[in-house]
C-alpha cells in the first residue's frame, strides 16, 4: 500500500507550484469517496463525509510540505503518518459519536482507500 500513497504523493507534488484551489479541483468529492468507503453507514454518512474530506486535505498537505521540503518523493511510511497524526484524532472522533467503531488500523485503512481512489482518479486524469 505505501507504493501507492507515494505515487499519488508524486502526482500532486508535480504541481506544488500550484495554489490550493488548483490542487483541490482534482481531488473527487468527499460524498462520493464516503459512499465508497463506507457503505454500511449511509445513516452516518455526514461524519464519514468529514472524515474523508479531512484526510483528502491531509493528504495534499503532507504532500505539499514534502515537496516544499524539496523531498517531494519521501516515503509511503513517513507520509503516512504525518497524514495519521494529522487526521486520527478528529477521525475517531466523529466516527465513534456515530457509533462506528474505529482503531488506529481502521483509520488506516480509510487513508489507504482514499490514496488508493485518488491514484485512480489522477491515472485517469492523465489518460
Amino acid at each position: 500500500m505505501a507504493s501507492k500513497f507515494v505515487s499519488v504523493m508524486e502526482t500532486i507534488g508535480n504541481d506544488v507550484k500550484a495554489v490550493w484551489s488548483d490542487v483541490v479541483k482534482y481531488l473527487p468529492a468527499a460524498a462520493k469517496l464516503a459512499e465508497l468507503i463506507f457503505p454500511a453507514e449511509t445513516a452516518v454518512i455526514g461524519s464519514a463525509i468529514n472524515s474523508v474530506d479531512l484526510i483528502q486535505q491531509a493528504v495534499v498537505t503532507v504532500e505539499q510540505k514534502f515537496a516544499a521540503a524539496g523531498n517531494p518523493t519521501g516515503t509511503g511510511t513517513q507520509k503516512l503518518a504525518q497524514v495519521l497524526s494529522i487526521v486520527s484524532p478528529t477521525v475517531t472522533q466523529l466516527l465513534s459519536s456515530e457509533k462506528v467503531p474505529v482503531d488506529s488500523a481502521y483509520i488506516t485503512d480509510i487513508v489507504n482507500a482514499v490514496v488508493a481512489i485518488l491514484n485512480v482518479q489522477a491515472s485517469a486524469a492523465t489518460a
